[in-house]
């Protein structure tokens, strides 16, 4: 945190007098919002410097292609801490909560969720365009052991758990065929790998997009379904 404040004060040239920690929705990365004088920032304590790198990389190649990603101020020597900008607190998780709990979406709640669609493809292709995969975490590419790892996870975390009786070897075809398909699609596009309503914050009626630091080249139609099958969302048809 003191790094944080030093970094903040180099910055702004303010101190930071009002300092609180926010949710960091399960990451081992710790975010906090600084205050002082006028000027509030979120900063940002990392765990992996790699991790950190993406990040800090992409958000500056998408904010350089028009893309709403909250812009990196100030980074610490060691690449560790940094400091972001502030896009309040309006995730559109939360903003959607109505509809999520009811199964009924309002009018602007399906605004919100038709805008963060909509733009989905513009990280998904124009900020793929000039961007050094190189600098993604952990991988510059989605592969088939990544396919394997999330398609084994839905198996053992979520369908043995339901106690539903299923062909081992026949649901291992499906997953194969799937995998096929998957790997046909790469493209040169970015996958977001993790799109959905927590990862997208909304400023003055746009979404802006969080934590892609673990994107990489990939298919695009991974995102799609990220988004709207996502855990408890309840979306419309």
């Amino acid at each position: 945190m003191d790094q944080l404040k030093d970094l903040f004060e180099s910055y702004t040239g303010q101190k930071a007098t009002d300092t609180e920690e926010l949710n960091s929705s399960g990451s081992n990365r710790r975010y906090f919002r600084l205050r002082g004088g006028n000027i509030s920032v979120v900063g940002v304590v990392g765990t992996s410097r790699d991790e950190n790198n993406a990040f800090i990389k992409l958000a500056r190649h998408f904010a350089d292609k028009g893309i709403k990603v909250p812009k990196v101020l100030a980074v610490t020597e060691d690449g560790m801490r940094y400091i972001q900008e502030d896009l309040g607190d309006d995730q559109l998780y939360k903003l959607v909560s109505h509809g999520r709990e009811s199964g009924e979406y309002s009018s602007y709640e399906c605004m919100l969720l038709r805008r963060a669609m909509e733009l989905l493809p513009k990280i998904q292709f124009k900020g793929a365009q000039g961007l050094d995969w190189s600098v993604c975490y952990p991988e510059p590419a989605f592969n088939e052991r990544m396919v394997m790892f999330d398609l084994n996870y839905f198996k053992y975390c979520f369908l043995k758990a339901t106690g539903l009786e299923f062909n081992e070897v026949l649901l291992q075809d499906d997953f194969e065929r799937l995998k096929d398909d998957l790997m046909k699609d790469m493209g040169d596009t970015f996958m977001y790998r993790d799109f959905q309503a927590r990862n997208i914050m909304v400023k003055d009626s746009e979404p802006y997009f969080i934590d892609f630091q673990g994107g990489r080249k990939g298919p695009i139609y991974y995102d799609v379904a990220s988004f709207v099958w996502q855990a408890r969302s309840r979306y419309p048809c």
